[in-house]
């Protein structure tokens, strides 16, 4: 098992979007594709007038607090987060004015819902984090409607290059890429997995690349990964300065983001689930 998908990781991680909100200042601060990450995504979104939608590691919710402007009134919302502190974040951030969402803690492993129950399931940058993704995939089959989506996003294995080679060089003793790996849910190797439980998946990259030119965003995202110290940021903030003075004053980090759309058609395959599970999925 990676780091990334190590559940006291992901635990000590997300327990609250302290450490998500300083990755996503980052990306929002630097990025030179300004249409947005969250509005692209939305983009790739077929969502009928009527419908109910299943987000499965929501995070703080920002997915529909940036597009609240283009929700529907049919629509009926489900967001869970495997961590009770991001579903709090969510409900904080939606729930007072927004009646048609309901939040839940849910490990997408076992979904506590019945068969057939949605028409969207949405997994937003979290199917890497599951341990048994293959028991994920066979939940998310199963509650989602024939003809339904499955949207999944993730990033591919150049994401963050140069970041990763620059925390290499500074600390050697940390992988160049230490969060990936081979087995990891990622755009090189999602479709594969996807097909085992999709018949129909197609693939869609958001073009984007960082441009840093200030020292301490890039110092909080990497120290936001990691249990690091007071000396290691200082002298991590070092190599930083260093790199920009090299670079030109700008630091130019490839990003590599994008979403499956997987489409079910057909009858569901049966499930991976014990008896405990089963109990769970007679909830409507």
């Amino acid at each position: 098992m990676s780091r990334i998908s190590d559940p006291a990781y992901v635990g000590e991680q997300y327990r609250d979007a302290s450490n998500l909100n300083a990755r996503i200042q980052l990306h929002a601060r630097f990025s030179t594709n300004k249409y947005g990450w969250h509005r692209w995504v939305f983009d790739q979104l077929d969502l009928p007038p009527q419908c109910r939608i299943l987000e499965l590691g929501c995070g703080p919710g920002d997915l529909w607090l940036q597009n609240i402007h283009r929700q529907q009134e049919g629509w009926q919302l489900t967001l869970s987060d495997l961590l009770p502190g991001m579903v709090r974040e969510a409900e904080g951030n939606l729930g007072r004015n927004q009646r048609q969402f309901t939040f839940l803690v849910i490990n997408a492993q076992s979904i506590p819902f019945a068969d057939q129950r949605f028409e969207v399931v949405i997994a937003n940058h979290m199917l890497y984090h599951v341990p048994d993704r293959a028991r994920a995939l066979s939940e998310i089959q199963r509650v989602l409607r024939p003809g339904g989506h499955f949207y999944a996003t993730t990033v591919g294995r150049d994401h963050l290059r140069e970041l990763a080679e620059l925390v290499h060089r500074f600390d050697p003793s940390l992988a160049c890429s230490d969060v990936h790996s081979v087995e990891d849910f990622r755009l090189e190797s999602g479709s594969a997995q996807l097909s085992e439980w999709f018949s129909d998946v197609v693939v869609r990259r958001y073009k984007d690349t960082l441009v840093v030119t200030e020292i301490e965003p890039l110092v909080e995202y990497v120290a936001s990964g990691r249990d690091v110290s007071a000396e290691w940021r200082a002298g991590f903030a070092e190599a930083v300065k260093r790199e920009l003075a090299l670079c030109g004053g700008a630091i130019h980090i490839t990003k590599d983001s994008g979403i499956f759309d997987a489409r079910h058609v057909g009858e569901p395959r049966p499930p991976m689930c014990d008896h405990t599970t089963r109990v769970a999925h007679s909830n409507p």
